[in-house]
């Protein structure tokens, strides 16, 4: 009789913690490393499975005799531990790649893009709810697409939405979505793809490797970088379905001749979700969706928080919370959509950003700028060119109170960092909880939309 495989997991996030709970229920012999320490609602739940686990270290002895390693999304191909594993010839895979394997009989939509996957994926999976079928959302968004096959074992007619993020996509092998949506290719994560575009662009495009015929490949038919690859690299053979401007004007979608939605009646706001919305709506129709249904979607859909949420109208003054943009091209968007006078909120560990694209928009759209992070040095240097009023601020409450001395009746006070959070917030959502709770709390006729 052959030894039980061993699955190791490296990485006990949310996404190693439910590989290593499928993987437990399947049988195998199951050891998680994290090389940090391991939060302890993991370590709960690791423990309550009776899961054997290492925490805040990699044991090479307890790791490179297992059979295959499941890798977090988050540990590059240069780390120590998995330059060991390659040496040593044991396979590796993602915890994507692993609940796939294990999915049985059902429907996969998979989204990714360097911006607007999550609403898109939110989105999406709301219109197939709001239709009637037996859908689950997961992935790089809420629970981890292992759990969510340990936790749906055994139901028919699934359909999987998922969120999948270009580190994701690196470690699949033959992950085949039914259908697959690319939103867009914007610099982002350069730095885990030794600042080559194409690199980046290649862990993207393997969302549609394993497509066949009777698969549907929905892509961003006006961004360069996307038509540049295609151009230069054979498709699998899925359908092609570009989505382009022409899809949605004056408040509609048009799909074809047949189809046309009406956006204005829900709460998306601004032209790159137009655009986030035609892929949805394209993905739901090629399902089977009924038109009346996907209709109904969009006029009840909640954006996620975050993301252009709007948290108040105070005195005439609307506060929006976009502290998930952490890159400049999630701003470009999101000053694009501004309507009015604009009090930005910017800042936070910077990224190697060029500021550059956001120049035009700034000087026509933005009245002042309020810095929010340790070092402003970069964002004060590049702006003070255009002559609008900057401050800086070490805190959500102070930015709130800077801006709300800078705003007047009509104006639009717009947290948009372009940065990551973590010089002075736990995460992008401590960031726009603590602004939101300062726009609450100091701003007196605030209430919540």
């Amino acid at each position: 009789m052959s030894r039980t495989k061993r699955i190791v997991i490296l990485g006990a996030g949310e996404s190693g913690t439910g590989a290593a709970l499928l993987a437990k229920r399947l049988g195998y012999d199951v050891f998680v490393s994290d090389k940090s320490p391991i939060k302890p609602e993991y370590q709960t739940v690791l423990e309550k499975e009776g899961i054997e686990y290492e925490s805040g270290q990699h044991t090479f002895g307890k790791i490179l005799n297992a059979t295959e390693v499941i890798k977090s999304p988050g540990i590059p191909e240069k780390a120590e531990v998995i330059r060991a594993v390659r040496e040593k010839g044991i396979p590796v895979i993602g915890e994507i790649e692993f609940g796939y394997r294990h999915a049985g009989k059902c429907t996969i939509v998979a989204i990714t893009g360097s911006n607007g996957k999550t609403t898109t994926t939110m989105l999406m999976y709301h219109l197939l709810r709001t239709a009637g079928l037996n859908v689950r959302m997961g992935g790089n968004v809420g629970n981890s697409f292992a759990e969510l096959v340990l936790e749906n074992q055994g139901e028919k007619d699934l359909v999987y939405v998922l969120e999948v993020s270009s580190f994701q996509l690196e470690d699949i092998q033959r992950f085949r979505p039914k259908v697959a949506v690319l939103l867009n290719i914007t610099p982002d994560h350069l730095d885990r793809y030794d600042y080559q575009m194409e690199h980046y662009a290649r862990a993207k495009f393997r969302i549609n490797m394993n497509q066949k015929r009777g698969d549907i490949f929905i892509f961003n038919g006006a961004d360069p970088v996307v038509l540049d690859y295609i151009a230069r690299h054979p498709l699998a053979a899925a359908k092609q379905v570009p989505v382009r401007k022409g899809f949605f004007k004056n408040g509609q979608i048009r799909i074809g001749k047949r189809h046309a939605f009406d956006i204005t009646q829900g709460k998306l706001r601004g032209m790159h979700n137009m655009f986030n919305a035609a892929c949805a709506v394209r993905a739901a129709l090629s399902l089977g969706v009924e038109p009346v249904k996907i209709q109904q979607g969009l006029n009840t859909f909640e954006p996620p928080a975050h993301r252009l949420e709007l948290v108040a109208n105070a005195g005439g003054v609307t506060w929006i919370n976009d502290s998930k943009a952490t890159n400049v091209d999630s701003v470009y968007y999101a000053l694009q959509a501004m309507t009015t006078p604009t009090v930005w909120i910017v800042g936070g560990q910077d990224k190697g950003n060029d500021y550059a694209p956001l120049l035009p928009l700034v000087k026509k759209k933005v009245k002042a700028i309020v810095c929010l992070g340790v070092d402003n040095s970069k964002i004060i240097d590049f702006f003070k060119k255009t002559k609008k009023p900057i401050v800086e601020t070490r805190s959500a409450e102070e930015a709130v109170q800077q801006a709300a001395r800078l705003a007047v009746a009509g104006d639009t006070v717009l947290l948009s960092p372009a940065c990551a959070s973590f010089d002075l917030f736990r995460n992008y959502e401590d960031r726009g909880e603590q602004f939101r709770g300062a726009v609450e709390g100091s701003v007196t006729e605030a209430h919540r939309v």
